[in-house]
């Protein structure tokens, strides 16, 4: 790859994995966006964006629960039907126009919810068991339909029904999207295919940038930070799903 394109692109990828990681996320639907900007073919885009979202997604489980943030009872119902959900969405060949259309919609009108938002509530209640398990399938299977890791339908969800603060719906969000990306990219190689050597360089940058993204989202940014960032990250989530 010619110098000319790999340092923009890094920089993007950086940017990304910055802004994702601060609010539990791994980034992608941006790292999907820079790379078709870029001008890279699917054949590239595809292992290489979930390469990047279990790297950043990895650092993001260890800064978050480091941190203290991290709830085992409310993550696994969530993820106890996600990824085989996940593997049955991609493994569909359906025409998803309506359903991206639409779910772009969602994740904007989220996101002027989440820009207005001024902090945690004072109390929280966990979701019913049954509720939590059904919508972890539901989610698992968007995001095997979109290509996304699922974190950008999970964490509004726990956040405007109220299930829990903000902070700890960041570190079930990052950890949900680690076992979804494993299992995407498990399905891919499985298919005979390879990871592109081109796309270590972008994993060095991504993994620096959510590093740092992950660390000031668990312990230093206000609330309020971590709500701006997060209405970003859906618009372009929603974005990306509306317009490619």
């Amino acid at each position: 790859m010619e110098p000319t394109i790999l340092i923009p692109l890094m920089l993007g990828i950086a940017l990304v994995a910055f802004l994702y990681s601060s609010v539990g996320h791994a980034g992608a639907s941006g790292y999907i966006a820079v790379m078709s900007l870029c001008g890279l073919t699917a054949a590239f885009i595809r292992p290489t964006a979930l390469v990047l979202n279990i790297l950043v997604a990895c650092i993001g489980t260890a800064q978050f629960w480091r941190a203290g943030h991290f709830s085992w009872s409310l993550f696994w119902p969530f993820a106890l039907l996600s990824v085989p959900a996940a593997y049955l969405g991609g493994s569909l060949h359906l025409s998803t126009d309506i359903l991206k259309y639409l779910l772009g919609t969602v994740l904007l009108f989220s996101a002027v919810r989440l820009f207005f938002r001024q902090g945690d509530p004072p109390v929280v209640n966990a979701p019913p068991r049954f509720l939590a398990i059904g919508s972890g399938a539901a989610i698992g299977l968007l995001s095997g339909l979109t290509g996304t890791g699922g974190g950008i339908f999970l964490t509004p969800l726990l956040l405007f029904c109220r299930w829990t603060y903000t902070r700890r719906a960041a570190a079930v969000s990052v950890l949900f999207i680690l076992v979804n990306s494993i299992a995407g990219l498990a399905g891919y190689l499985s298919s005979g295919q390879t990871v592109p050597v081109t796309a270590w360089p972008l994993a060095l940058a991504a993994f620096t940038a959510g590093a740092i993204g992950s660390h000031l989202g668990s312990q230093r940014f206000p609330v309020r930070t971590i709500s701006v960032f997060l209405a970003a990250v859906l618009v372009i989530a929603g974005c990306k799903l509306i317009f490619t």
